[in-house]
């Protein structure tokens, strides 16, 4: 493993008109990835620790994540349920299909941001990313694969040991360094170049029309509670009032915690990309976002554990929007579409 080794790009935090962070997480300078930190987003979670960011690793782990092999029967790659035009979501579908074409029973969400998060998955089933692809890989539904079989598949792929040598400066492929690529491919996945990122930051194009600051500003006031930061999301699990839905029987972060505050609590998605991630909610029930907001404004179902900023001080519960409002903030959403990151040739 490499000793990691940061390096500071100076000139390029003096010349950026965004002051963006320019960090080199490697050892060896000649493939070393130089990974751009948004200057308007928080500090990094995914510190790189003996997985030295290179550009080697992330180009396997880009060929790991479309190969099939990673499933049991050969037909399921991550990118079979993460589709890059649509920020990394499966759109379209409310639950995506897996092996022998079984249906599962969460929403797949978006992949973009995730070195700046702490949880994966709706419930919150792995808190380190380099384990995030074992829970699709062991999933009955999904991939229904073990790590053993899938490295045994690999060595036998002369195109693998010429990868995983160089990356890792060794022909010996484990599930360890299959996982630690897969990482460095999803880490990269860095959406920050909307044209709201560029109003935020004084950038070129970052131009926004009066109801979209407008929608900016409501957005601000009643939504940014959870969805907070630029990240746009708290990271945090709770109950927003969905109607349960019986036949799914889909308990959220309680399926992780075993405590019964966290019953129906889910993670709160981020609302980057938004636009091109339909359906909506874990169990992809809502197919346009003005569904989402009329839901938020008349459609909440109260329970023991529905989220207390739910909960308006006349006793009513949702969130109070006319549809004059509701339009803006939807204006404003789309205001999050990154076309840079969906057409990044390196993704």
């Amino acid at each position: 493993m490499f000793k990691e080794c940061v390096f500071i790009s100076l000139c390029l935090l003096l010349l950026s008109c965004s002051k963006d962070q320019s960090e080199r997480y490697s050892d060896d300078i000649d493939d070393a990835y130089e990974l751009i930190i948004p200057s308007n987003f928080p500090s990094l979670s995914y510190q790189y620790v003996n997985n030295g960011l290179k550009k080697s690793r992330i180009e396997l782990g880009k060929v790991l994540f479309h190969d099939v092999r990673l499933s049991a029967d050969n037909t399921i790659s991550c990118a079979s349920c993460h589709i890059k035009e649509f920020a990394f979501s499966d759109y379209g579908k409310a639950f995506s299909i897996g092996i022998d074409s079984l249906v599962g029973k969460r929403n797949a969400p978006a992949i973009q941001n995730m070195a700046f998060m702490t949880e994966y998955f709706y419930d919150g089933a792995s808190n380190n990313l380099e384990m995030v692809p074992i829970v699709p890989i062991h999933n009955e539904v999904e991939m229904r694969e073990n790590l053993p079989s899938i490295v045994e598949k690999l060595r036998s792929e002369p195109m693998y040991r010429s990868l995983f040598e160089k990356a890792f400066n060794d022909r010996e492929i484990t599930s360890t360094s299959m996982l630690k690529a897969l990482a460095q491919y999803m880490a990269v996945m860095i959406s920050s170049n909307s044209r709201y990122d560029r109003y935020v930051r004084g950038e070129k194009g970052g131009t926004l029309s009066q109801i979209e600051k407008t929608g900016l500003q409501l957005f601000q006031q009643k939504c940014a509670a959870c969805h907070s930061t630029d990240l746009f999301t708290d990271q945090s699990f709770r109950n927003n009032g969905l109607q349960v839905n019986e036949k799914l029987n889909d308990l959220g972060r309680y399926e992780v915690t075993g405590f019964d505050e966290d019953k129906f609590a889910f993670k709160v998605s981020s609302l980057r990309n938004v636009e091109l991630t339909a359906p909506y909610m874990h169990d992809g029930r809502f197919n346009t976002l003005e569904e989402v907001l009329a839901f938020y404004t008349n459609g909440i179902v109260d329970s023991e554990t529905l989220d207390p900023l739910l909960k308006r001080k006349d006793g009513r519960i949702g969130i109070e929007l006319s549809s004059d409002e509701q339009h803006a903030i939807i204006r404003f959403l789309k205001t999050l579409t990154d076309h840079q990151f969906i057409a990044n040739p390196q993704l």
